[in-house]
């Protein structure tokens, strides 16, 4: 498992078939993910797309979310968690913060662009995320209601990439908003990417032999 500090992102490069697993170390805290076509940056994980095609709007288990192009990109195949991964909210930005004095602040959508300078890419706006862990609700008033992340220590959620992608993650640092823990602490989670050849290569291992 890789460590990712809280408050802060990474991207990196998936093959089809890979495993990406993302685990609430410490419990009550959101990542935001975003997925992108590896040839084509321009074609990416769709938070309208995936909620129309899925007919809701918190995927789950067994859940595949789609791109702007309504093509899969991937597919959630464990969730220990409650649930409430949120297709709603945008990515925080700096204005956010700086609005509420904060200025300098993190943000999901700085992380994004942070962490894709950072294995040479970049990209001209900021796409909806999926929002995993973030417990956003619905109330009788279709008014939308932003309420602490239910996520315990060690909750964890499993997706499987469905075409070659480039992927980024950003460990929310809201902390003027009950979106990640109730107290408005902000804290690590960990990852770890099991690429499509090592799955391959798992598989074959454990075949039995003719010999």
């Amino acid at each position: 498992m890789t460590n990712l500090e809280a408050g802060h992102g990474t991207a990196f490069r998936a093959a089809k078939g890979s495993r990406l697993t993302i685990v609430n170390t410490e419990g009550e805290q959101c990542v935001d993910i975003w997925a992108f076509d590896s040839g084509d940056m321009f074609h990416n994980l769709s938070m309208e797309r995936s909620r129309v095609i899925l007919g809701k709007i918190r995927p789950g288990l067994g859940d595949t979310l789609y791109t702007n192009r309504r093509e899969p990109i991937f597919r959630i195949v464990e969730d220990s968690s409650a649930g409430g991964h949120d297709t709603l909210l945008m990515a925080c930005d700096a204005s956010l913060y700086e609005k509420a004095g904060f200025h300098g602040h993190r943000s999901c959508t700085g992380n994004l662009h942070e962490a894709l300078a950072g294995i040479g890419l970049t990209l001209p706006y900021t796409p909806g995320p999926l929002n995993l862990f973030a417990n956003v609700t619905v109330d009788e008033n279709l008014r939308m209601q932003v309420n602490p992340c239910m996520a315990k220590r060690g909750d964890h959620v499993v997706v499987e990439l469905l075409m070659d992608a480039v992927v980024a993650l950003s460990c929310c640092p809201c902390d003027v908003a009950p979106v990640n823990a109730a107290d408005g602490s902000i804290r690590d989670v960990a990852f770890e990417l099991t690429q499509a050849q090592a799955l391959n290569a798992t598989i074959l291992s454990s075949e039995p032999s003719d010999l």
